[in-house]
């Protein structure tokens, strides 16, 4: 249950699976692609490289292919797609994070078996490496092998009438032995190079690479070798790879390019002194450390139990080291949504995480922070205060949501959310107050956390409307969550959280002046801020319209949504997921009360302190049957609901698609990247929903579980205030060890910790 396995070549299905075998740290990612197969989408990424030149918006820039590796036999090129196919067999080991391959060619009676060992290093984030196991399985003879990095990769291979490629070559170079391009990005000028090279020996240790050739296939660097073969005798072929750019180094102008290639080069030098399978080693070592703080084990379902860990084998394939970068809605594994970053991180991922591994908590709230300056510029842009952070982000901060996008007929459509879905203030300010109440880092919210909350409760004060004939303050012409609804006035998820916002601004302003009067004065000063300001805003907060009437549990989404028109989901498809009811008119969806994804049940999990369990239900049982569930975030969330309000059977229907969007394809685009939030989800599926772990307004875990009935028992661990809990539940009990004394509850009962092991009857 630790591998996820391709056992039959399709070449219709090379490009989902090459989502689903990408290898990534952080840093880089390299899409899963075939080197003996040209279908394919070929995929290196650097989290942090964006640019735009010709494209419609910033985007992830995709940079040249380092994974150009080919074999002649008799001249001829194996080929997955044209060459006879004895064997084939892909293997994702999510424990050890290698991508493992097995092949057998034969071409004119000969039988060349070929495997591949391949990991993108979490030890050293700038290195690749692949072992080539090549065996003449029933004749002696000679090869020819080629290496190569291709420089004519480009973004849009999905989006034909939008490719682009965004860098230019500036250097190729013959390593002797080795190849290296370095290429510049059009707008930001990053430099990004990159160096391969092959070493190759037999069983003997000696060499075999012979009569070495290199040469420039147009912009392209290419070494070829030709190995003689002995019938049944392997040779061993070890690719070394190295990815540097001027970020890493604080570079940007052109003359200081020699350094950058000059850094690569040296790390390939030492790379291949250490050693592939060293570096292999100090890899595995780290992800099975990583397992140790992330795995959950999930006895009697073996489907859910490897779902889980490749959801987040890939999230944490995504977690950056690097503050100034954060984890896009596809990852780093494909171009989807451009590289953009969403609320996904922070009200999906971002739990996962917090409660796992804080330190990448951490960063992405710094990449928050770090894109500050970009925010307050759109504020200002838009006519308003404080900080705007943008729906979609990439590396500065400023508003990179495209304009123009396709309806669900594929006619040209504007798109709104850039202008319009102003919740993904909150939602980062969500994250910020959850990650101080788990982590209890005062040091973080005084150096950073406290100045992002004032700037954006600043931006809904400026942005809030005074209707003076009901003398209350209105956020008119937004979009909530569900955005089939544009252009809403009042939107509950967005009211309720700009609220929320504000009045937590507020307590932490006067938090900061008890915690740090240092820095409270500096930040006075620095954001020109005043007490009559600050304080004003919990009288604006209190005034804000929420559509919820007084003795009603059944919470209208926004103004007038209960006045639309009632369309009845009666069909679902082979995934379970709703099909659109039959003579809908899919270009007035606004006029109906479907629902893309949770809206107001999406503001029941995100403030569950503020609702009471009937009313959870009430809004439960109402919009499910309204949601079109067009949206990979949406599953998830309809589970960890269903499991508060009793429905637990729909509860693990709606966990299964979820954990299974991407090894199904559910969602019918895993090509184009992985479904991270929905990861993020499955995690909160897993604790928040059965292991019915929530955290309290006074700040103490709470754990009410619920197992299915397949399900013999779950265990995780959680990282709460510096002490890893490892939880263990079984029907009727429930154990956590502890490494100190502490307070929990147990279905809503204060109990106490004593460090060890805990057990106690539910």
């Amino acid at each position: 249950m630790w591998t996820v396995v391709r056992d039959k070549y399709a070449a219709e299905k090379n490009l989902a699976y090459e989502t689903l075998f990408t290898l990534a740290n952080g840093y880089m990612s390299l899409r899963g692609r075939e080197e003996f197969s040209k279908v394919t989408m070929k995929g290196t990424y650097v989290a942090g490289v964006f640019d735009k030149h010709l494209a419609q918006v910033t985007e992830l820039v995709n940079l040249p292919d380092p994974l150009v590796f080919k074999i002649y036999l008799d001249n001829e090129e194996i080929s997955l797609d044209y060459s006879e196919l004895l064997k084939y067999e892909r293997k994702l080991d999510m424990k050890n994070g290698t991508l493992n391959s097995v092949y057998e060619f034969k071409i004119n009676g000969k039988i060349l078996r070929v495997e591949s060992q391949r990991f993108v290093s979490r030890a050293n984030i700038h290195r690749f490496g692949i072992k080539y196991t090549i065996t003449p399985v029933n004749f002696s003879g000679k090869i020819i092998v080629e290496n190569c990095i291709d420089t004519a990769t480009y973004n849009g291979h999905l989006d034909p009438l939008n490719k682009i490629q965004h860098y230019f070559v500036t250097k190729i170079f013959d390593l002797k032995p080795g190849v290296l391009a370095s290429v510049k990005t059009y707008d930001k000028g990053h430099i990004v190079s990159i160096a391969t090279s092959l070493t190759g020996k037999n069983r003997f240790g000696e060499n075999v690479l012979m009569y070495r050739k290199y040469r420039n296939i147009g912009q392209n660097p290419q070494e070829s070798y030709t190995i003689f073969l002995s019938e049944g005798e392997p040779v061993i072929l070890e690719k070394y790879g190295v990815i540097y750019t001027s970020r890493d180094i604080g570079l940007k102008s052109e003359d200081k390019e020699d350094e950058v290639v000059a850094k690569t080069s040296c790390e390939l030098d030492s790379f291949i002194v250490l050693g592939l399978e060293k570096e292999l080693e100090a890899h595995t070592r780290h992800m099975n450390d990583i397992w140790q703080r992330m795995d959950i084990v999930i006895d009697g379902d073996e489907t859910a139990q490897t779902g889980i860990r490749f959801n987040l084998f890939h999230l944490y394939a995504c977690a950056p080291d690097d503050p100034r970068v954060s984890i896009g809605a596809r990852g780093i594994h494909g171009e989807g949504y451009k590289g953009h970053v969403f609320w996904d991180t922070e009200i999906f991922m971002f739990p996962f995480f917090l409660y796992t591994l804080p330190e990448y908590a951490k960063n992405l709230l710094l990449y928050r922070y770090n894109t500050l300056d970009g925010a307050r510029r759109n504020a200002q842009m838009n006519g308003y205060k404080g900080a705007q952070f943008p729906w979609e982000s990439a590396d500065d901060g400023l508003e990179v949501t495209p304009k123009w996008g396709e309806d669900y007929l594929g006619n040209p459509v504007r798109i709104w959310t850039g202008d319009e879905e102003f919740h993904i203030n909150a939602d980062i300010a969500v994250a910020l107050v959850h990650y101080h109440s788990v982590t209890g880092d005062d040091q973080f919210m005084i150096d950073y956390g406290v100045e992002l909350l004032l700037e954006t409760g600043r931006f809904w004060a400026s942005r809030l409307e005074y209707n003076s004939e009901k003398d209350r303050y209105e956020i008119r012409k937004v979009i909530g969550p569900d955005e089939f609804h544009e252009h809403v006035d009042n939107n509950v998820y967005t009211n309720y959280l700009a609220k929320w916002n504000m009045l937590k601004a507020v307590e932490y302003y006067e938090w900061l002046s008890q915690k740090s009067p240092l820095k409270f004065e500096k930040l006075k000063t620095l954001l020109g801020l005043t007490e009559e300001e600050v304080h004003n805003w919990k009288s604006l907060a209190e005034k804000i319209y929420i559509p919820r009437k007084e003795g009603e549990k059944l919470i209208e989404q926004f103004e007038g949504y209960f006045q639309l028109e009632e369309v009845e989901i009666t069909e679902w498809d082979e995934n379970g997921l709703p099909k659109w009811p039959k003579g809908l008119d899919l270009t007035k969806l606004n006029e109906t009360k479907l629902i893309k994804q949770p809206d107001v049940v999406m503001l029941m999990l995100v403030l569950p302190e503020e609702f009471d369990e009937e009313e959870m239900k009430i809004n439960y049982e109402y919009y499910e049957k309204r949601t079109m569930h067009k949206s990979s975030l949406s599953p998830s969330m309809y589970s960890i609901m269903g499991l508060k309000v009793g429905d637990t059977h729909n509860a693990y229907k709606y966990f299964m698609k979820t954990l299974l969007v991407d090894l199904e394809d559910n969602q019918g685009n895993t090509n184009n990247g992985f479904h991270a939030a929905s990861a993020g989800g499955a995690w909160q599926c897993v604790v928040n929903g059965f292991g019915g772990m929530t955290l309290g307004s006074d700040k103490i875990l709470n754990f009410s579980p619920w197992l299915p009935e397949n399900w013999k028992s779950i265990a995780f661990n959680v990282n709460y205030r510096g002490n890893l809990l490892n939880v263990s539940i079984e029907k009727g009990r429930i154990t956590i060890v502890s490494p100190s004394e502490l307070e929990i509850r147990i279905k809503g009962e204060k109990r106490k910790l004593i460090a060890g092991k805990n057990e106690f009857q539910l």
